[in-house]
């Protein structure tokens, strides 16, 4: 295992004080200074000492990621290695519970929500379960608003474990998604795990996500989710919003969900996302784990 812990003995399944955690929650980190304070508050706050085991991943960090995790009091595990995945795994191997919760670090996550998790997915036939996700648009550009107004009801009926920054699984669903391998999309990979009545979307759970503030960003993001939805083909895995169709766009104008010029404004910005992924596929695909700090530069910390 490539990682440094700050406790030096095996992790115990009970907590200091005689708790028995309800459930694990692994926090992957990179370069999350701005956000992981602010996330673990609002994680952690309502929570008795012990409820919750919580880890978070420094993952190849070159700010104080790992110290204000420490700050908040969460355990921390430190590596030099890049990637998500590798973080992820990391976070697993020193888990104390299940179910476990699989929480992007830019991702909030409020207490009641992780209880809520915990509950579905203690349901007889139920392996991974996710969150309903409340969009963030503070300080979202117009062109970007509209975009995602209309690509949110386009994947919603596909979306389940992936595109909402968090996912739990069993201890009989995590058998399915680990050892996981380095994939861009983790939580593509853990959506085509299950077959569709083997996870749940959790209606009293709600995730908040901050999508990409301008056009430029929400491309980067996009070329990187097409780039993952690729190699999870090629995996065998299909990818968790299907393929989206023209028509399924129209019916939403039709319908009066969304305006022509939010179709617009979708379509515009659709056009740029293919041409640029051709491009960087045709210069070998080579995406490293990183993400869109404008999106996150407003966030407290």
């Amino acid at each position: 295992m490539n990682g440094a812990a700050d406790e030096d003995a095996p992790p115990s399944p009970v907590r200091p004080g005689g708790r028995q955690p309800i459930v694990s929650v692994v926090v992957p980190a990179h370069n999350e200074e701005a956000v992981v304070a602010s996330g673990l508050r609002r994680l952690l706050a309502g929570t008795v000492p012990g409820e919750f085991d919580v880890v978070v991943v420094a993952n190849a960090c070159s700010d104080r990621t790992a110290e204000v995790a420490r700050q908040a009091g969460v355990r921390v595990v430190e590596t030099p290695v890049p990637g998500k995945a590798n973080a992820l795994r990391l976070g697993d191997g020193t888990c104390r519970t299940f179910p476990r919760v699989y929480l992007d670090a830019d991702v909030e996550l409020s207490a009641a929500s992780v209880r809520a998790l915990v509950a579905a997915a203690g349901l007889p036939g139920v392996l991974a379960c996710a969150p309903v996700p409340a969009w963030d648009l503070d300080g979202v550009g117009w062109i970007a608003r509209r975009m995602h107004k209309v690509h949110d009801q386009l994947v919603a009926p596909f979306r389940a474990l992936a595109g909402v920054g968090v996912y739990v699984l069993t201890e009989q669903g995590h058998a399915r998604v680990f050892p996981l391998p380095d994939v861009i999309s983790d939580d593509g990979w853990a959506h085509g795990s299950f077959a569709p009545h083997e996870r749940m979307v959790v209606p009293d759970a709600r995730s908040l996500v901050r999508p990409a503030r301008t056009v430029s960003a929400h491309l980067n993001r996009r070329v990187r989710v097409r780039l993952g939805n690729r190699q999870l083909a090629e995996l065998g895995r299909s990818a968790a919003e299907g393929r989206l169709r023209l028509s399924s766009l129209g019916t939403l104008v039709a319908r009066r969900r969304v305006s022509p010029l939010d179709a617009g404004c979708y379509l515009a910005v659709l056009l740029m996302d293919r041409a640029l992924t051709w491009v960087r596929a045709s210069r070998g695909g080579q995406v490293a784990w990183g993400g869109d700090t404008g999106s996150r530069s407003q966030a407290g910390g």
